[in-house]
C-alpha cells in the first residue's frame, strides 16, 4: 500500500484517494496514513478509508480457513435462479418474449442483491437473506423495479390516446394530499444524491428511492391515472407518474441497478 499510494499520486494526483476496504483493516489503514505522515509525503492527507461492514449469510460468517467462503458469482447465479422461479410462479413477465426473459431474470436477481446491500449503512455488518431480498412487495430492489414497470405500463397505454397527450395543463384547481406529498418527495432527489456522495453512503439514495416508490404506490392505489374522468387531473397524474419514473430510473442506475420495462 505504501507503493500503491505513491503510484496513485504520480499517475492521478488526486484530491482524494478513497480506499474501499472492510472494517477488519481499520488499524492497517491508520498505520498506513501515520507512516506516510512520518515520511512527510504530501499525499498522506488525501487518503480516505471507506470502511465497510462485512456481509454474512444465514449460515454464519464466511471463513476461508474453514472453507465456508462463497464466491460472488455463485450468489449471483443463485439469485438469477430464484428470480426465475418466483417470476414464473407469479406470472410477472408473461408478455415478455421467451428469448428475452433471461435478461429480466438477471436484472431482477441483481437488483435484489445490490439493493439489499446498498440500503444498509456501509459501516454496519449485515445479514444477507436471499429470500427476503427478492420479495416483490417488500423493502427490496424488485419492488422498485416493479413500481417503475407499473408506470411504464401507464405510459404505453397513454401513447394510444393522442387526444389525451395533447391536453394542456392550465386549469388544475387542486391536488390531493398524497399527490402533494409525492411532489415534495420528488424534488429532493438531487439533495439525496449529494448527501450520498458527500457521506460516501449510498444508503441515503437507496432509502429515498424506496420511500418515493412506496408513496407512489399509495397514490396509485387510491387515485386512478388514465381512468380519471377529469382531463386536467388525468394529465397531471400522468405527468406526475412519469416524473417519478424518471427519478426512479436515474437513481437506480446511479446504484448500478438496471431497470426493466415490464413486470
Amino acid at each position: 500500500d505504501l507503493g500503491t499510494t505513491e503510484l496513485k499520486d504520480k499517475d492521478f494526483n488526486p484530491d482524494l484517494s478513497v480506499f474501499v476496504i472492510a472494517d477488519e483493516q481499520n488499524y492497517h489503514m491508520k498505520v498506513l496514513k501515520a507512516i506516510l505522515k512520518k515520511l512527510e509525503k504530501p499525499y498522506a492527507d488525501t487518503i480516505y478509508h471507506l470502511s465497510y461492514g462485512m456481509v454474512d449469510l444465514p449460515t454464519g460468517k464466511m471463513k476461508s480457513r474453514e472453507g465456508t467462503v462463497i464466491d460472488a458469482d455463485d450468489i449471483l447465479d443463485e439469485m438469477h435462479n430464484i428470480a426465475k422461479k418466483i417470476t414464473e410462479e407469479q406470472g410477472k413477465i408473461q408478455d415478455v418474449p421467451v428469448e428475452e426473459r433471461p435478461n429480466y431474470y438477471e436484472a431482477i436477481g441483481q437488483s435484489a442483491l445490490k439493493y439489499y446491500i446498498l440500503k444498509v449503512n456501509p459501516k454496519k455488518r449485515m445479514l444477507f437473506d436471499k429470500e427476503k431480498s427478492i420479495d416483490f412487495k417488500g423493502y427490496t430492489g424488485p419492488f422498485l423495479l416493479y413500481t417503475y414497470a407499473r408506470i411504464l405500463s401507464i405510459h404505453r397505454k397513454a401513447q394510444e390516446l393522442p387526444e389525451f397527450l395533447a391536453t394542456e395543463l392550465d386549469n388544475l384547481k387542486d391536488i390531493t394530499p398524497v399527490e402533494r406529498e409525492l411532489l415534495n418527495k420528488a424534488v429532493f432527489f438531487q439533495e439525496k444524491v449529494k448527501e450520498s456522495a458527500y457521506s460516501f453512503d449510498p444508503s441515503h439514495l437507496a432509502n429515498y428511492l424506496y420511500d418515493l416508490a412506496k408513496t407512489y404506490n399509495s397514490f396509485y392505489h387510491d387515485h386512478p391515472v388514465l381512468g380519471e374522468k377529469d382531463p386536467q387531473k388525468r394529465f397531471f397524474r400522468y405527468l406526475l407518474s412519469m416524473s417519478v419514473a424518471r427519478t426512479l430510473k436515474n437513481g437506480l442506475e446511479m446504484l448500478h441497478i438496471k431497470v426493466i420495462d415490464r413486470m
